[in-house]
């Protein structure tokens, strides 16, 4: 089951996700003259010996990567694509030493497996359901419009609580201004969506490699929803059908990543998207998930320690471009600055394990990686989401995501969630971090549209200037009433905290141009 930010572990209506956010950097190492011969050559595998996935790390130059290219031939495996520019490799072998091999040659910084399954055909799942909006629902939520709002706009309460609705009216975004949603594949069809779409920044990274042929990006099936779900909530268009996005004038480009099979997100998948949106000009990414198949990534463990390196070297030259980075904080209600935590859903490819983490030391990604906004989400009562995990001084900013706890008496539906664009022309309600995180990407967007020149460390700091202050609840954090403190939230000084960051994100400031 794909582990996206909006997810089922928590009760919530589609599968569950994460990312996270820190300040730890994995930056190659000096410079090693390569040996003139790679390691003598493996034995031949058995044709039917399973197949497994693999980042290697390198030097970023081409002396260094053509050498370990050789190695990888040598030791079994064979190349699916080389990211010269940031130094890591994709690789399959179905040799059972190939990691342990290749992380001893010369020039290899990391190297690991990123599944703990073998590689399966191609497929479909029709895991994960969402609650649909009815045509009696759309009709009622039509009559219920205001004038020069959308249809369904009187359902939207996430786009007045951030000021996207007054927002709108003074600057909808710029058309040179690109979104990327990273995540299961964008509808382009979506007559929402279809106006404002870019198929020329868009793409499948499935299986770590860009396929940019027409309709790649779309979903797998009509329940890889997920993606354009995000999608339409960052940018559909105010044409008078439907729903609108926090910036409904920008482009938005989709950058499919999810595993048509089992609808994962592998680090090969991720880091190609990462670099296909640094080297198509795109200015924000949206990352509403977590790589899979490990929640949290230890530096202690090789093969987790190489899924970090190489999924940071992306978004790190992502960032380089110009990108800035916007990433959910995750749906498990975890404190990210706490000493321990209990993970029970990795490796989520294979058979789940319990350990217990060092969220310092393993981390959420990309949410933890250096330069990514994290996002936690708040319900329709200005107060954080009971799932949405937190943490003093890795949260960023806060945004709309929804509560099954807060519901909104002024909305036709009084439904808690967020409602936004679904695959077929439909439309339906989602709640999860998944959900926050598109709202700040929107607003980022809108900082882009009025600032052009600002680059991903100068958005970053716009978003959280002009961020509404939240403080912490005046009393006990009791979402759902039981009698027991579900979290803590610590005061970080300067306007901060642990549940909101810097605070709400606000788009109507976002265009006032100062």
């Amino acid at each position: 089951m794909a582990h996206l930010r909006s997810g089922r572990r928590t009760a919530l209506t589609v599968p569950l996700g994460i990312a996270l956010a820190a300040s730890v950097g994995f930056v190659p190492g000096a410079a090693t003259a390569a040996p003139n011969e790679p390691p003598a050559p493996v034995a031949a595998a058995a044709e039917d010996a399973p197949v497994f996935a693999y980042v290697v790390n390198t030097r970023a130059d081409h002396r260094t990567i053509a050498y370990v290219k050789r190695a990888i031939a040598r030791a079994g495996g064979s190349v699916v694509v080389a990211h010269e520019k940031i130094g890591v490799i994709v690789a399959h072998s179905s040799n059972p030493e190939f990691g342990e091999r290749i992380r001893d040659v010369r020039g290899v910084r990391s190297a690991g497996a990123t599944h703990t399954a073998p590689l399966r055909a191609a497929g479909t799942t029709d895991d994960g359901k969402a609650k649909l909006l009815s045509e009696a629902d759309a009709e009622s939520l039509k009559r219920s419009a205001a004038p020069g709002a959308e249809p369904m706009e009187a359902d939207q309460w996430d786009l007045r609580a951030i000021g996207a609705d007054k927002a709108a009216k003074i600057n909808p975004g710029s058309r040179k201004v690109t979104v990327a949603v990273i995540d299961t594949g964008v509808d382009d069809t979506h007559p929402d969506l279809a106006p404002n779409f870019s198929a020329a920044q868009s793409a499948s990274c499935v299986g770590g490699k860009a396929d940019t042929s027409a309709g790649a990006w779309r979903p797998a099936n009509k329940d890889h929803y997920h993606g354009t779900h995000v999608a339409g909530e960052i940018g559909a268009a105010r044409n008078g059908v439907g729903v609108a996005g926090v910036a409904p004038g920008v482009r938005i480009a989709g950058i499919k990543v999810a595993d048509p099979v089992d609808e994962l997100f592998y680090p090969e998948n991720v880091v190609c998207a990462f670099v296909f949106a640094a080297e198509h000009s795109v200015e924000i990414t949206n990352n509403s998930y977590y790589v899979d198949p490990w929640l949290f990534n230890c530096k202690d463990d090789p093969d987790q320690k190489a899924i970090l390196d190489a999924v940071n070297r992306a978004q790190l030259y992502a960032q380089r471009k110009g990108i800035l980075n916007v990433a959910s904080a995750g749906n498990s209600n975890h404190d990210l600055a706490s000493d321990a935590i209990v993970d029970k859903s990795s490796p989520d490819d294979s058979t789940p394990v319990t350990r217990t983490i060092d969220p310092s030391e393993c981390l959420d990604v990309p949410t933890q990686l250096p330069g990514v906004v994290t996002t936690s989400a708040t319900g329709v009562k200005n107060l954080k989401s009971s799932y949405s995990t937190y943490g003093k001084g890795v949260v960023d900013v806060t945004a709309p995501g929804g509560d099954k706890f807060q519901l909104p008496a002024d909305t036709p539906s009084e439904n808690g969630n967020i409602l936004s664009t679904m695959p077929n022309g439909e439309y339906g309600w989602l709640r999860g971090t998944s959900m926050a995180a598109p709202h700040a990407a929107g607003v980022a967007a809108l900082l882009k549209s009025t600032h052009p020149k600002a680059g991903p460390a100068e958005l970053q700091r716009l978003l959280k200037a002009q961020a509404d202050r939240m403080e912490c609840p005046s009393g006990p954090y009791d979402p759902d009433g039981d009698g027991d403190v579900d979290a803590v939230c610590e005061d970080g000084g300067r306007g901060k905290n642990g549940f909101y960051g810097s605070g709400l994100v606000d788009a109507l400031e976002a265009v006032k141009k100062k």
